[in-house]
């Protein structure tokens, strides 16, 4: 039995898709630049490919990485959370003031003083949640305004003075090597894992994607979108905070102004990733490697020797890139 004209018209447009370069750049474009852009950094600098260079770029993403799989929750949704970077600040110096005895106070136990940052940035989240959920507040609004109170709120908790000589033993949050391999790295790829499952494999996960492409729809077929959007800005809020236990334990020390402008890289992560800023559409697979990129391009940019100025017209210069490539995605 021969297949009808629309049938035959579906397959053969299912191979021509499959096979034509304007699709193998839609699907695999970051993936092919990310590879481009190594062998030429490779070429440009003897440094670049050397096993402690490697590691060093996967310890300083591994931080963006966490905030973008953070953002790639919120972003599914529709939403957006621009106060990642702060929530990041206010966390790492909730955990640096229990880990050191500089604000008068006892050293706890790196795990407690963890749990206390954690459980900082969970709050911050939820508050943007029940904003963004319950009250229908714009979630550019709502994040915009926590950005500012949350890096108040950390400038306060310390009265804008750094918090030094943190434990030794907290510090393997940011400096530890298991196997070989940075603890920071170990902790990515943890919280990767349990994401993909929770994105993929669970009804969550899909109730997010649902939201995303068309909350209404989503709503009438009986999901909770209000429970589904508030819970993702908590997932940021702890991953945010997350990220700052680490950097907190690779500078040594609880920086209030911390995390500035880290949201930028993690939305431009994202977005270059292949989500769509508009919600419903994407992939963590490329939420990492747009945050791999960034972490390389900001590596090989240092290695070259190219001025922190140049660097930052650099990154803009990606960020508008990524949501004009997210633009030409949409107009497909």
């Amino acid at each position: 039995m021969s297949d009808s004209p629309d049938q035959a018209t579906i397959v053969e447009q299912g191979k021509s898709r499959r096979i034509s370069p304007a699709y193998i750049l839609n699907e695999y474009g970051i993936v092919l630049i990310f590879f481009a852009l190594v062998v030429l950094l490779s070429f440009a600098s003897p440094y670049f490919l050397r096993t402690n260079n490697i590691l060093n770029v996967l310890r300083q993403t591994s931080i963006n990485a966490l905030l973008s799989i953070g953002m790639t929750f919120v972003i599914l949704t529709g939403g957006i959370d621009l106060s990642v970077g702060s929530v990041l600040a206010f966390g790492g110096i909730v955990a640096a003031s229990l880990a050191s005895d500089a604000m008068g106070g006892s050293v706890y136990h790196p795990l407690v003083a963890a749990s206390a940052g954690i459980l900082g940035g969970i709050i911050l989240g939820a508050v943007n949640g029940i904003l963004v959920a319950r009250w229908r507040m714009p979630a550019f609004v709502v994040t915009l305004g926590m950005l500012s109170m949350a890096r108040g709120f950390t400038f306060i908790y310390t009265d804008g003075m750094p918090v030094p000589r943190i434990d030794q033993s907290f510090l393997f949050w940011g400096q530890g090597v298991i196997m070989g391999i940075p603890f920071p790295v170990i902790i990515l790829t943890i919280v990767f894992a349990l994401a993909w499952i929770t994105l993929y494999k669970t009804r969550y996960g899909r109730y997010i994607y649902a939201v995303g492409g068309n909350e209404k729809s989503a709503k009438i077929s009986g999901v909770n979108t209000r429970l589904i959007v508030f819970t993702v800005y908590v997932i940021s809020g702890f991953l945010s905070a997350l990220g700052g236990i680490i950097l907190t334990a690779r500078t040594t020390a609880g920086l209030p102004q911390a995390g500035q402008a880290y949201e930028l890289d993690a939305i431009a992560a994202v977005v270059i990733g292949g989500t769509s800023l508009s919600g419903g559409q994407g992939s963590l697979g490329g939420t990492l490697i747009g945050a791999l990129l960034i972490g390389v391009i900001n590596n090989g940019l240092d290695l070259l020797g190219v001025s922190s100025y140049f660097q930052q017209v650099i990154k803009g210069a990606i960020i508008i890139g990524a949501v004009l490539l997210d633009s030409f995605r949409k107009k497909d």
